[in-house]
């Protein structure tokens, strides 16, 4: 019982922990080299992340600077930034390339908080399902004879705290990242 509590719990931290890299790959008028985790460049056949192909560095408020290692890859990391959703166009000198954040309109920054809402309860569904999960294991174990009726109660409960204690995390991720954009 408490293994599946345990593996489910690890589930449920790897959740809360895919939403916090989603906002942090949110961009919301300040550089932020993790709105470049997604994209991948053609280097050499190999799609590969930017963050490995050359040094991201902020280096104003609303500049992001990428300095590639190689510089033949330049073009390939720009046009890579260009056909990806980012919605941002990169400037290039042929050495370093340059990605400057305009400023969120007030319309931008209600859809943003939208966006980030969803995720928040995108993330909530994750929970509820993975607590469903645990529910039907103990069941099973019940109906197996492993786990008594006051077993499965017990169990039911731990598995209801445990997800009340997520829900509640990811509720407040999402209002400090909500706020965090208004704020912007």
């Amino acid at each position: 019982m408490k293994q599946v509590l345990k593996s489910n719990e690890d589930r449920m931290i790897k959740a809360v922990e895919h939403l916090n890299s989603e906002f942090a790959a949110i961009r919301a008028g300040r550089a932020n080299p993790a709105v470049l985790d997604k994209v991948k460049v053609d280097y050499y056949g190999t799609p590969t992340s930017i963050n490995q192909l050359a040094a991201v560095s902020v280096s104003e408020a609303r500049t992001l600077v990428i300095q590639p290692w190689d510089a033949s890859v330049v073009r390939s990391i720009e046009k890579a930034i260009q056909t990806s959703d980012i919605g941002i166009n990169p400037q290039s000198d042929g050495k370093v390339i340059r990605m400057i954040f305009p400023p969120l309109t007030e319309d931008r920054r209600k859809e943003i908080v939208k966006e980030v809402a969803k995720m928040g309860e995108d993330a909530k569904v994750a929970i509820r399902s993975i607590r469903r999960d645990i529910m039907d294991k103990f069941k099973q174990m019940k109906k197996n004879g492993e786990l008594t009726e006051d077993d499965v109660k017990q169990a039911e409960k731990k598995a209801q705290d445990i997800t009340d204690k997520y829900i509640k995390q990811i509720d407040a991720d999402t209002s400090a990242k909500q706020k965090q954009i208004m704020e912007i």
